[in-house]
């Protein structure tokens, strides 16, 4: 809001962090084709409990689509943080995100928040996935804590190639 971030050092952070308490799971068990066959990358999914939306990554903001934050870390991965599945027709309406672009946030950072309410009623899926999106170029590998977890915290690690 007021620029915070923007002037901030990316930090070299390898971790990743749950953006929401729930439980994470495997991608492969998303109910959607298009993320459990990985088009968009491989990742993990999570069942959010909680309606603060945090970072799942340290990163820069490189991009905002309402349902949606896209981040680059220090090292050149690139995570998408997608949240719900089929929510992009809801028009970012259960969204409230308080980064820009350019704004570089820690890894668990609060990015906002969403009224997963307005998700269900719509009839849309909570599911929440953390993609890597350049990661035929640049994962090397990623390993994840499945099960339950708290926002915000180290669930994993991602390291490139």
């Amino acid at each position: 809001m007021f620029g915070f971030g923007k002037n901030k050092v990316l930090k070299d952070d390898k971790f990743l962090y749950a953006p929401f308490d729930g439980n994470s799971f495997e991608m492969e068990k998303v109910s959607d084709p298009v993320f459990s066959k990985k088009i968009l990358g491989d990742g993990f999914a999570m069942t959010p409990e909680s309606s603060q939306i945090l970072s799942p990554v340290t990163g820069k903001v490189v991009l905002i689509e309402g349902h949606a934050v896209g981040l680059r870390r220090a090292d050149g991965l690139e995570i998408l943080l997608h949240m719900g599945i089929d929510t992009v027709n809801l028009m970012g309406a259960p969204f409230i995100l308080t980064i820009k672009l350019g704004d570089v946030v820690e890894g668990g950072q609060v990015l906002g928040r969403v009224d997963w309410n307005i998700i269900e009623q719509a009839g849309y899926e909570k599911t929440t996935l953390v993609i890597f999106t350049n990661g035929n170029d640049h994962l090397n590998s990623f390993d994840v804590n499945y099960g339950g977890a708290k926002a915000g915290a180290r669930i994993g690690a991602a390291s490139v190639k």
